[in-house]
């Protein structure tokens, strides 16, 4: 008897433990961090990559390569047999790294068996169905945290697309736009669409109704509504979450129009075992990647490196504009290209005081990141000189340091 891809989808789905609230008592997922870059800045998120002392989407205690992440699920397999599901849902936006693509490939080649999935911003989402939907992926997360652009200005510091940095609601607009046509695009190929909404009271709760409509017209299977979770560091740190009665009032109100998740335990990129039993502590530092990145950094060489023979995005720190003549932290610019085919593209300049003002005063490690995030698409950094904390930032990033005295032309060249 032929079985119909509807039948084998619905077979999956009760496996699927974000899908199914009776699966996530039975079967376990494992999320790898294999995707350092974002391509968004929201103003409730601080990507920690590397601490193993917190609990929420964006934190992971290592970053893994393509290769890595495939032997680390095979090590994990044979320890948690329930295993059924491999997500990648960061630390950035998995649509953003060419390294999601390539563990979904080695995923589907090596572990046909187990159900791949993956969660995003949804910006890069239009031009990916086609390519996810090759590699086995039939469940796809967005997080869509707004019901139109002037909510969306408030709630997202910056898109960057096609290598210019958005902001307000010219931003918010692209991204909305973006994520709708994902959306649907994913519902008619066939794929299972879980929409992530998070409630920021004050800011988006009161459209959230309007918002699960929309999904849910486009085709979203089902709608997880997520509390904030207030991040020190951030634009919302100082925000106040809903209750837990706010947050089912909500859920009980959109229940009429779309089905809810209501077992959702907003996991760390490198979640291992059931949900609300996670058991990534025990797999940290097991040889795949460079481990608990709480202790001392060190130079070693399973860290992410770029393939130069492939596209990449450099930044250039130059204060002149024509020689590399800055450090990291004190640059008062940086020049970024794409290089394609070995041809530099210059694509725009980024300055530290694009930063937002709020930032002044506070503790030299978050100036870095801050720094660090607004050249979060960028694989390779040059600059004239580069302190140990900073170096260890980028590096968890899954980025590349290269230092140099040349001049801007010469120091990328170099990198051909």
């Amino acid at each position: 008897m032929t079985v119909t891809p509807e039948e084998t989808l619905k077979e999956v789905l009760a496996t699927h433990p974000c899908y199914n609230e009776e699966a996530h008592r039975k079967y376990a997922r494992m999320h790898v961090p294999v995707a350092p870059k974002c391509n968004i800045q929201c103003n409730y998120c601080n990507r920690k990559y590397d601490c193993s002392n917190e609990s929420r989407p964006g934190v992971t205690s290592e970053v893994l390569t393509p290769a890595q992440a495939a032997d680390k699920i095979a090590f994990v397999k044979e320890r948690i047999p329930e295993l059924k599901v491999i997500g990648i849902a960061g630390p950035g936006d998995p649509l953003a790294n060419e390294e999601t693509f390539e563990t979904l490939a080695l995923v589907k080649q090596r572990f046909p068996e187990l159900t791949p999935c993956i969660s995003t911003n949804g910006l890069a989402l239009p031009d990916s169905v086609d390519r996810l939907f090759d590699l086995g992926v039939r469940f796809v997360t967005v997080t869509i945290n707004a019901a139109d652009a002037e909510i969306g200005a408030q709630i997202y510091h910056s898109v960057l697309w096609d290598g210019k940095r958005y902001t307000g609601k010219e931003g918010a607009e692209i991204l909305l736009r973006n994520q709708l046509k994902g959306i649907e695009l994913c519902a008619k190929k066939g794929m299972l669409v879980k929409t992530n909404i998070v409630m920021i009271p004050g800011i988006n709760a009161d459209t959230i109704p309007e918002l699960v409509k929309k999904v849910k017209s486009l085709g979203a299977y089902i709608v997880n509504i997520l509390p904030l979770i207030p991040v020190p560091g951030t634009v919302f740190g100082d925000r106040t979450g809903p209750t837990p009665a706010e947050r089912k009032a909500l859920m009980d109100r959109c229940s009429l129009d779309a089905r809810m998740m209501r077992h959702c335990k907003q996991c760390r990129a490198d979640a291992i075992g059931l949900l609300g039993e996670d058991r990534s502590g025990e797999f940290t530092g097991c040889g795949f990647g460079r481990g608990d990145g709480c202790g001392p950094v060190q130079d070693v060489p399973n860290m992410i490196s770029i393939d130069t023979g492939k596209d990449f995005t450099v930044a250039v720190a130059s204060d002149s504009g024509s020689e590399v003549d800055a450090g990291f932290g004190n640059a008062g610019r940086f020049l970024v290209y794409r290089v394609r085919n070995s041809n530099p593209e210059f694509l725009r300049e980024v300055s530290p005081r694009d930063l937002d003002s709020s930032t002044a005063g506070r503790p030299h490690r978050e100036h870095i990141e801050d720094i660090v995030n607004l050249l979060d698409d960028c694989d390779i950094i040059i600059v004239r000189e580069i302190g140990d904390m900073p170096r260890s930032v980028i590096s968890n990033r899954g980025k590349r340091v290269v230092l140099s005295s040349d001049t801007v032309r010469k120091a990328i060249s170099s990198l051909l």
